[in-house]
C-alpha cells in the first residue's frame, strides 16, 4: 500500500503546481511590479497640455485612467444617449475615452468629426456619434490617422510608456507605468465581467493580438 502512495502524492503535487501556475498566469495572484527607474528608463513627458491644467497630456491620460478604474466600473455593453457611460458600467473603449477626456480630448467629438470628414476611411454608412467612439474598429482607424504610431515589439521596452494606447484585434487599453520583471508594462483595461483587477501583466500573453500602439503626442 505504501508503494502506491507515491504516485498519489506526486499527482497531488502536480495538480497543486498546475493550479498555482494558472492562478499566476491569469493574474489572480498579483504579479510583482517595477518602475521605470528599475530599468533605467526615463518616463516620457508630452510637450502638449490640451486642457491647459499645467500637467502634460501623457501624465494626464494615465492619471485620468487610474481615476476611472478607481470607480470599479462593471462590465456591460450598453448604448447611452449621453455617449459616455454614466451609471457605473463600461467596456474596454471607455477606459481610453475617460483617460483622454481627463487630458482635454473629447473622443466622442473627435471621432465623430473624423468620420464626418473621411467616412470612407471608416466604412460607416450610418454614423452615430453616441456609439461610434466606443467601438474598437473605429478607434483603430482614428488613432492610426490622428496619433503617433509606435512599435508593437514588446522587447523594445523603453518605447512603451505609461499613458500610451494599445489596440488589439478586438480590444483596447492604456499602457501602465508599472512593468513586469522583464520590463514589459502592465495593461490598464476592462475586458470582461470576470476580470478581478483593471491593471494586469497581460501584454506578453496577447502580443500576437496587438495591431497598434499609439501616443497622442
Amino acid at each position: 500500500m505504501r508503494r502506491k502512495a507515491l504516485p498519489i502524492v506526486t499527482s497531488s503535487i502536480v495538480l497543486i503546481v498546475a493550479a498555482l501556475w494558472a492562478l499566476y498566469y491569469f493574474n489572480v495572484v498579483p504579479h510583482a511590479g517595477y518602475s521605470n527607474d528599475h530599468f533605467g528608463i526615463e518616463p516620457y513627458v508630452s510637450k502638449l497640455d490640451a486642457d491647459g491644467d499645467g500637467v502634460d497630456d501623457q501624465t494626464d491620460i494615465l492619471s485620468g485612467v487610474r481615476e476611472y478604474i478607481a470607480t470599479k466600473p462593471k462590465y456591460k455593453s450598453k448604448y447611452y444617449s449621453s455617449g459616455y457611460p454614466d451609471d457605473g458600467y463600461g467596456v474596454c473603449t471607455d477606459v481610453v475615452a475617460f483617460g483622454l477626456r481627463s487630458a482635454g480630448y473629447d473622443l466622442m467629438e473627435l471621432v465623430d468629426a473624423d468620420i464626418t470628414a473621411s467616412p470612407d476611411a471608416y466604412a460607416i454608412t450610418s454614423p452615430d456619434k453616441k456609439i461610434d467612439f466606443r467601438r474598437v474598429r473605429n478607434l483603430r482607424v482614428y488613432f492610426a490617422r490622428n496619433a503617433v504610431s509606435l512599435t508593437t515589439d514588446l522587447s523594445k521596452i523603453d518605447r512603451w510608456q505609461g499613458g500610451d494606447i494599445v489596440i488589439f484585434k478586438n480590444h483596447i487599453g492604456i499602457v501602465s507605468d508599472i512593468r513586469n520583471k522583464d520590463g514589459v508594462p502592465f495593461l490598464i483595461h476592462h475586458a470582461s465581467p470576470a476580470q478581478l483587477r483593471y491593471e494586469e501583466d497581460v501584454l506578453p500573453r496577447y502580443e500576437d493580438e496587438i495591431v497598434g500602439h499609439y501616443r497622442m503626442s
